[in-house]
């Protein structure tokens, strides 16, 4: 998003031996420590960070085939994600091809159980690798015991800071995606008439879409969607109709999902530019909010406390920021 403070101290490691002495380090000189990826789903305050801040790129891909059906893939945290989609998808397994185009590292994909049409991480990760700085160890976390739900995870919440993850474990198979198919990604398969649904085409697809909607952080400062799409009751499914006509949801194993984006788009901000702050909401995807000229965070978190005031006057829901502020 291109503002915020700095950090006092920076480094990169590329193994769990440097991570070890990046800790060390900052244990010894008493600074706090953050780990990041990309850096691609992060919002800094305009404090800045007073500690060492570590940026993985430990790097790894390892492909075993289990038999004809299922092959695992140990990945290292720093390994860019959308690398491993495409490498994925070269093997030909299916599991993670609708996670396409999505920046930032491998590791940072279980923090807030990534997703996009249909598929999220929590459905093939098996387990993750971590730096633990209660046990003073490496451990091997089950993806039974990282505590999933839409768009978070223990180690977004309970353990925040906790772990330093080093690599995960997914469970891919070689097959093809089976139906149904995300609305948006079955309509856009339908629309140019691919019968032969291979995770390349799934890949390939999700990228058109994705291109199609969303601004590329190199050009225009983003983070992706700014806001989660809100999971309500069937009850409040109901009311919402009964006072504002048909609403566009899904449902999921959480509740109903609703569209973040036609919330927004409803109170009259999808393309709206504010010269107050520099900020903007993007014209053909209303979750992405866009740096046009703002120096500030303060700026853009008035900017998104606008945005999320608007919708709670008119529907009663209030939407959560998915960017993590930090420190």
């Amino acid at each position: 998003m291109r503002v915020g403070g700095i950090a006092s101290y920076q480094c990169e490691v590329t193994s769990r031996m440097e991570l070890l002495e990046a800790l060390s380090w900052a244990q010894t000189h008493k600074v706090p420590v953050k780990m990041i990826g990309g850096g691609s789903n992060i919002i800094w305050r305009d404090e800045g960070f007073p500690g060492l801040l570590i940026i993985n790129k430990i790097l790894r891909f390892e492909l075993f085939n289990e038999d004809e059906l299922n092959s695992y893939i140990t990945v290292g945290a720093g390994e860019p994600w959308d690398s491993v989609v495409a490498r994925s998808v070269q093997a030909g397994l299916t599991g993670i091809e609708a996670l396409s185009l999505i920046p930032g590292s491998a590791g940072a994909t279980p923090i807030q159980n990534v997703g996009a049409y249909g598929q999220d991480i929590s459905q093939t990760l098996t387990t993750i690798e971590a730096f633990d700085i209660q046990a003073h160890d490496f451990v091997t976390i089950p993806a039974l015991d990282c505590g999933f739900g839409y768009r978070t995870s223990r180690f977004k919440t309970t353990d925040a800071g906790r772990f330093f993850i080093t690599g995960i474990t997914l469970h891919l198979y070689h097959q093809n995606p089976q139906p149904p198919f995300y609305p948006a990604l079955a309509t856009y398969l339908r629309d140019n008439a691919i019968t032969d649904v291979t995770p390349a085409a799934v890949r390939q697809a999700v990228i058109a879409i994705r291109s199609s909607k969303l601004p590329d952080p190199a050009t225009a400062a983003n983070t992706g969607s700014f806001f989660a799409n809100p999971i309500v009751s069937e009850g409040q499914l109901i009311q919402l109709e009964a006072d504002h006509g048909e609403v566009p949801h899904w449902k999921t194993e959480e509740g109903v999902k609703l569209s973040g984006a036609w919330l927004i788009e409803q109170v009259g901000l999808k393309g709206f530019h504010d010269p107050a702050t520099g900020m903007a909401v993007w014209d053909t995807q209303a979750l992405v909010l866009i740096n046009e000229h703002t120096e500030s965070t303060a700026a853009l978190l008035s900017f998104k406390q606008m945005i999320v005031d608007k919708v709670a006057e008119k529907f009663g829901i209030t939407l959560v920021q998915e960017p993590e502020l930090l420190p």
